[in-house]
């Protein structure tokens, strides 16, 4: 427990990642009850399943989120019921005009029903299955493909996922479709040719330009450049000061 309102537990996957981002966001808003520590969660070491962690979440799945606020702590899983707790809580990034709240919510749980696709299926086969199964990759990669041209056909009529505005939506499915043209995730975009999805490159970029996204996808992350992994997460001056390669492996 740190000393802050929320206590995030997670790695920074494209699941995790999505938590932060949104922290982050409301942060640079203002809503300094947004405060956060972030707690990294080793799910290769099966820190998950931990009875502190499963306290806060019994499927042991990231990210887990306690909310400390009130009077009574109440415990969030699962990443789309956490997004809408924060933001419902700080009346931000979710639409109330019905239409546009309905069009946010379903691209918020379009990306909960088709990212195991991408990540259990296209990620797990192509990029670390010990044994390559042909079928298996035509499988998941012919089911990739088509969700990025349902995103890329999505983002030829409205800026964003949800229409003109950002919201959680974009949060959500940023992380995984996003991350996927951008190069982040299975070195897998000349392979999909993530190239001819312009309308999703388009979003893709402008997302990635916000300053909170990058800050967001830095936290409780263990793999790539040392400067951009943040280990931990408990005040804002440590995105300056305590990224890996200024701990070094200590961290």
């Amino acid at each position: 427990m740190g000393r802050h309102p929320l206590q995030r537990y997670s790695l920074g996957t494209p699941n995790g990642q999505k938590v932060t981002i949104l922290l982050e966001e409301l942060l640079a808003l203002g809503h300094t009850g947004a405060e956060y520590d972030a707690w990294l969660i080793r799910i290769g070491e099966g820190q998950q399943f931990g009875s502190g962690f499963v306290d806060i979440n019994p499927n042991s799945k990231i990210p887990a989120l306690l909310d400390r606020s009130g009077p009574k702590p109440i415990r969030v899983f699962e990443s789309a019921a956490i997004l809408m707790h924060l933001a419902e809580k700080f009346d931000a990034f979710l639409p109330k005009e019905a239409a546009a709240r309905a069009e946010c919510l379903s691209w918020l749980f379009w990306q909960m029903g088709s990212a195991p696709y991408l990540g259990g299926g296209f990620g797990h086969f192509y990029a670390y299955a010990p044994v390559k199964i042909e079928y298996a990759i035509d499988r998941f990669t012919m089911e990739t493909t088509r969700q990025l041209d349902v995103l890329d056909r999505r983002l030829a009529e409205s800026a964003y996922l949800g229409g003109d505005d950002y919201t959680i939506a974009d949060i959500a499915v940023w992380p995984w479709y996003g991350g996927l043209v951008k190069g982040f995730l299975y070195g897998a975009a000349e392979f999909l040719a993530v190239h001819e999805y312009k309308n999703v490159q388009r979003w893709a970029d402008a997302i990635f330009a916000r300053p909170a996204v990058k800050r967001g996808r830095m936290v409780n992350r263990v793999t790539g450049e040392a400067s951009e992994q943040l280990h931990e997460r408990h005040d804002a001056s440590d995105f300056e000061t305590k990224t890996q390669d200024k701990l070094g492996s200590q961290g």
